[in-house]
């Protein structure tokens, strides 16, 4: 297991934001939960306010499932070019249905993906990312809350 850092993620957001710069995205899609604090990040620093969120549901805790949920898809009716951010590209099963479904439902928008890090035997590698993962990461941001009753 690596833990990936804060200052680590500082570095590697401004890395991505000045790779994603010349893309010009009009919107950020964070895919939830995982991608949360990217897209938030990734929004500050390239000065974007249209930043969504999507919801799916591929793995709990750390096993895999058999089904991939995808829901809470916003409208992107009025995008051109969206960014789908998320932490980390494992299989790439995600993000496949995630740019299948989308590209369905809006056909004129061009969808680009950015994420943290990617194993290279994903089905899907990023067009953006600032890592090669190796091993599990454990994020800065991944803590339990304690159960208060």
């Amino acid at each position: 297991m690596r833990f990936y850092s804060y200052e680590e993620f500082r570095v590697d957001v401004n890395m991505l934001a000045k790779e994603i710069k010349p893309y010009a995205p009009d919107v950020i899609l964070a895919v939830a939960r995982g991608g949360m604090t990217l897209g938030h990040f990734l929004a500050e620093a390239l000065e974007l306010r249209d930043l969504y969120s999507i919801n799916s549901v591929h793995y709990e805790e750390t096993r895999k499932l058999d089904t991939i949920q995808i829901f809470n898809i916003p409208d992107l009716s009025q995008a051109k070019k969206v960014i789908i951010v998320d932490d980390i590209i494992d299989s790439g099963e995600t993000m496949i249905e995630i740019k299948r479904i989308l590209s369905e439902k809006y056909p004129h928008v061009d969808l680009k993906v950015a994420s943290v890090f990617y194993k290279e035997k994903a089905l899907l590698h990023p067009d953006f990312a600032a890592r090669e993962a190796n091993e599990w990461i454990e994020f800065f941001w991944d803590f339990q809350i304690d159960n208060y009753k």
